[in-house]
């Protein structure tokens, strides 16, 4: 009785994934995994979840990201560890806000602020969760195991607390700290960036770059009343804001006129010709102190220089002006760069900022005000051009930071904001990051440890809405400042308990300070949403107020994933957070885990995480970036639907190194299901189909043959298990996922075909090994393809509810001999069917003989593995020879391409020379590694095997194929032997396509009758017992006119009939 289920040889792949996840349901897999392991006290090993946001739709890189995220806590759950799966949702932050802006119509935070902040925040609150049936929905239906039901979400409460408990920790350090300095900013949602946001956002444009003039009104040193200083800018709106002039101490400028007598202007001498052009004429140098004091006009005259100070448009020194572009000498604008602001500082000058948070000019800037500044530029230059202070303008191409959530290019803007002093422990960043491993391994020391090298303190505080509140409270004066770190401590001192803590219900507690009696008012920002993120460590289980234990065994994590953007991004907030709160001053056990709040946890320096894995871009198939404007997007569910998670799967892992980046190709999927997952299936299908057939009555013995493939495919099978488990080890996906498709392709394409003859015959031995390679290759796939190997395990097995509640398999013992001498012989077979298809003798006409070029061990591997190697050449023998001087004569020529360069027009003269070699020792000779000389016009010439083109012209009647240091010869010669031999086997070829055609079973035996052309039923008489084996004929009769079929073979006709036996 076959226990088996009928295993469909036309399966379509994403209908079986929807019955599995029906039966994981039922059985509740995912969460029984978890639960076996909690039961056998196993060891942690943590995974933590990066959280998305689940207002917009999910894409295809997000399978990219969850498939990843999902390997290897599947494979370190099968070797034994407890994996825990906490999910997440990132609910804050201006993605949101800037949807719901759009929702409502609403342009700017007047609009908000008019709409209401209390209805504005609920919307965004609901909006988080618009899309969360389809991400449910995906992710269950890629088979990404994550626990959705007890996922953490930024904006509760208790997440919130536990961020307020962090930044009090921060604060109680002195690393926390209001400070006004320029900083990137977004006028279109109102809020400044961190530095790690900025790196997100930038974009190649092209804007308006000037070369402007500045009247010189009060000389200093060389410079005289009416020369022009040159200064050039990228970003013209700031020039209604200039300030200064700046120029290097030390570095050499020149008064010089253009060829046309244009000037004389002041630059850096260096750039005199690139910037006034050819034939301009230098009246004499300086050093750039030399000048400074001097006074200039303005480029507008908008803000009187007065209101600078006593250095107001005047030339200043500064440390960061070189002669690299420009002019050499810096328009500065005190409040929109930072190095400009930095040298106002130093000058003792008074910021003056004429543009207002929403990126207007104000009303002191008339004929301009209310416009937005980068709107200005053109009319700005023509303003110039048209009072004669203009030098030129050219279109200036250059990568610019623009804002990660909306777009919008950024301003950078003198303003106060709440920063992190992360600068001072940028050596705690680096300790923690060298004992990470990260995947590829040059990100380690190249982009993330380069970004912690040029760290700069983390700008914390956003003014908008919807985010975690800073929980900063402070009087009117500023005085008194209180950072609350607990919602608890909140109530305790306003007397006010919040259940949302959440703006406007935070923004209107109110402390009076017992000490002063001053009122306190908390500051009106939020905090960056990458803060968030970063606690997530400990926010996702509400520590230190409950669940430390929990927090305990989950910090550090062992592996987490991400796109490689996220190494400024949740990389960098994860350790920033981590170092932050970890680094103390007396012991490892100070900041995070002092005064007994949270249990001291594995230590790592630090370091949050153990291992990293960094995504690369998918990319659409004509290399372009995937984006909503370009329609290039790829919605995930149309090639599920097509091809199956588990295909769509098997791409990223075994397509290329996941960090190198995808060209997305669903004709590369086609591909890997066609290869690997159906082969796979076909593989199971044969199994299926033959375990329970009758067997052959007698049941013949097993070859020495059949047992050496036998114990060599269990050796791969062993071989494999063990580069899959190192690779997953190393976290290296790829180099696993192609060891299996190697064996799956040795399983099908060797060992299954090889043996088809035991399989047909019931052969114990061989489903035994069949089984045995199917099961272990389903547990081995299971990580990576989990569907297709929870099918095969439970139909062929089944001893546990789900192959992903089995233990990882231990490799068996190697052959290591046999390996090496199967993977000889199936060099010679490769060898040998190659010269077969370049003589265009098909397969199915044997051949005499096969002369092998080999000696040594490599002849006793083909010699003990010789029937195996005839029977896949179709040859009746094999012959050995020592060297391939013996299977034909050597030809040689020249290599034009290394020669012709070497030589020249003495070529024909080489050529001739190099005629005269004797092909045979010199073949021998270049072999052994040496060298050969030839006499061109009396002066000696050596070459090597890179000068020689070495050919093999076979001897008559043979076909050569050779590669390195094999070859293969094929007697072609065919007698009448063979040819009837041959005819034979184009008789089965034709009877098979005939079962099929009468849609019998593979297993069906039948009575075959064969009739017509007399060479052709001579040949199958002759050929009997080995036709009726091939097409399991139970009896083969001979009759004119044997059926209804008839076919054509070599011209001749043959009639068939079958009749199920």
């Amino acid at each position: 009785m076959n226990l088996l289920r009928p295993v469909d040889p036309n399966q379509s792949f994403p209908e079986l994934e929807e019955q599995v996840l029906e039966r994981w349901r039922e059985r509740d897999v995912f969460q029984e995994s978890i639960r076996r392991r909690e039961a056998q006290g196993a060891t942690p090993w943590v995974f933590w979840e990066g959280p998305p946001t689940a207002n917009g739709k999910p894409g295809v890189h997000h399978v990219l990201s969850r498939a990843f995220k999902d390997i290897f806590p599947r494979f370190q759950t099968m070797r034994g560890h407890l994996v825990r799966r906490k999910g997440g949702w990132d609910c804050h932050g201006l993605p949101v806000e800037i949807a719901v802006e759009k929702q409502l119509g609403l342009s700017s935070k007047h609009d908000i602020e008019k709409y209401g902040i209390e209805e504005f925040n609920q919307k965004c609150r609901e909006s988080v969760f618009t899309f969360l049936e389809d991400w449910d929905r995906l992710t269950e239906r890629i088979a990404f195991w994550v626990d959705l039901d007890d996922a953490y979400r930024t904006l509760d409460p208790s997440y919130v607390e536990s961020v307020w408990w962090s930044l009090k920790q921060i604060s109680d350090k002195g690393l926390l700290y209001e400070g006004h300095r320029v900083v990137p900013y977004c006028p279109r949602c109102g809020t400044a960036l961190s530095s790690h946001e900025l790196s997100l956002g930038y974009k190649d444009v092209t804007d308006l770059s000037a070369y402007v003039t500045l009247p010189v009104t009060k000389a200093v040193g060389p410079v005289h009343e009416g020369d022009e200083l040159l200064v050039w800018t990228t970003t013209p709106w700031t020039l209604i804001s200039n300030a200064g002039a700046a120029v290097a101490a030390d570095l050499t400028y020149a008064r010089a006129e253009t060829a046309s007598g244009q000037g004389p202007f002041v630059l850096a001498e260096a750039l005199v010709e690139r910037v006034l052009g050819e034939g301009a004429t230098v009246l004499s140098t300086f050093a750039g102190r030399e000048i400074e004091g001097a006074r200039y006009e303005p480029p507008f005259p908008y803000i009187d220089p007065a209101e600078w100070g006593e250095h107001g448009n005047s030339v200043l020194v500064g440390d960061f002006v070189t002669a690299d572009d420009g002019t050499g000498i810096v328009h500065t604008a005190l409040a929109f760069g930072e190095d400009d602001y930095k040298l106002g500082q130093q000058y003792g000058m008074t910021v003056v900022n004429p543009v207002g948070l929403d990126g207007t000019y104000d009303e002191r800037i008339t004929g301009y005000a209310g416009r937005q500044v980068k709107e200005c530029d053109a009319d700005l230059v023509e303003d110039l051009k048209s009072r004669d202070r203009l030098l030129k303008s050219v279109p200036y191409e250059h990568s610019y930071p623009h804002c990660w959530r909306c777009s919008t290019a950024l301003l950078y803007y003198a303003k106060p904001s709440w920063y992190i002093a992360t600068q001072s422990l940028r050596d705690n960043l680096l300790a923690a990051n060298e004992t990470v491993t990260w995947h590829p391994e040059h990100i380690k020391h190249g982009r993330f440890g380069r970004w912690l090298e040029n760290n700069v303190d983390w700008a914390l505080s956003r003014e908008r809405y919807w985010g975690t509140p800073l929980p900063v409270w402070r009087s009117e004066d500023k005085e008194v400042v209180k950072v609350i770190g607990s919602l608890a401590e909140l109530e305790e001192l306003s007397g006010v308990k919040l259940d949302d803590p959440h703006r406007p219900y935070v923004d209107d507690v109110v402390i009076a300070d017992a000490e002063t009696g001053k009122e306190l008012r908390r500051v009106p920002e939020v905090i960056d949403v990458w803060f968030d993120s970063g606690a997530m460590p400990f926010a996702q289980h509400h520590a230190p107020f409950e669940n430390e234990e929990r927090f305990a065994e989950s910090w550090p994590a062992d592996f987490i994933c991400e796109a490689l953007d996220q190494t400024r991004g949740w990389f960098y907030s994860l350790l920033g957070v981590s170092v932050l709160l970890t680094s103390g001053d007396d012991s490892p056990e100070h900041g995070m885990f002092s005064e007994g709040k949270l249990p001291t946890v594995r230590s790592t320096a630090g370091a949050p995480y153990r291992n990293v894995m960094c995504l690369g871009l998918i990319l659409d198939e004509d290399g372009q970036k995937m984006s909503k404007s370009k329609g290039n997007i790829v919605e995930p569910f149309s090639v599920i639907d097509e091809f199956g998670a588990d295909a769509l799967r098997w791409y990223f892992f075994s397509s290329k190194q996941p960090w190198d980046g995808y060209r997305f190709s669903t004709e590369q999927i086609g591909e890997g299901v066609r290869l690997f997952l159906k082969t796979l299936w076909n593989t199971y299908g044969f199994y299926a189909l033959y375990v329970d057939a009758p067997a052959a009555d007698p049941l013949p013995e097993p070859t020495q043959a059949d047992l050496q493939l036998d114990r060599w495919v269990r050796s791969r099978l062993a071989a494999t298990v063990t580069e899959v488990t190192e690779a997953l080890d190393n976290y290296d996906a790829t180099t696993g996922a192609r060891a299996i498709a190697t064996f799956v392709d040795d399983l099908s394409n060797w060992y299954v075909r090889r043996n088809r003859r035991r399989f047909w015959d019931g052969e114990p031995h061989a489903f035994a090994t069949l089984r045995v390679c199917l099961v272990t290759t389903a547990q081995l796939l299971a990580p990576f393809c989990p569907f297709i190997a929870d099918e095969i395990f439970d139909n062929l097995d089944g001893s546990d509810e789900s192959v992903h509640l089995t233990d990882w398999p231990m490799a068996g013992d190697r052959d290591l001999a046999l390996e090496a001498a199967m993977a000889t012989a199936r060099e010679a077979v490769t060898l040998g069917l190659r010269a077969r298809a370049t003589a265009k003798v098909g397969l199915r006409r044997p051949l005499r003989e096969a002369v092998v070029v080999a000696a040594g061990p490599e002849r006793d591997a083909i010699e003990g593995l010789a029937e195996i190697v005839r029977d896949e050449l179709n040859v009746k023998q094999l012959r050995f020879v020592d060297e391939a001087d013996e299977l034909g004569t050597y030809e040689l020529k020249p290599n034009y391409r290394s020669l012709g360069p070497r030589f020249g027009n003495k070529m024909p003269v080489a050529a001739a020379a190099f005629a005269a070699l004797d092909p045979g020792s010199t073949a021998a000779t270049l072999r052994a590694g040496g060298t050969v000389g030839i006499s061109v016009d009396g002066h000696d010439h050596q070459l090597t095997a890179e000068d020689v083109l070495i050919g093999l012209e076979p001897l008559e009647g043979f076909q050569v194929e050779r590669e390195a240091g094999h070859a293969v010869a094929l007697d072609l010669a065919i007698d009448e032997e063979l040819r009837l031999e041959g005819l034979a086997r184009e008789i089965v070829r034709t009877v098979q396509n005939a079962r099929k055609d009468a849609g019998l079973e593979v297993t069906d035996r039948i009575t075959l009758g064969l009739g017509g052309d007399d060479e052709l039923l001579g040949a199958a008489r002759a050929h009997q017992a080995m036709i009726a084996g091939e097409v399991l004929a139970e009896a083969i009769e001979f009759a004119d006119g044997a059926g209804g079929i008839t076919a054509t073979i070599e011209g001749a006709e043959l009639a068939i009939s079958i009749e199920r036996a």
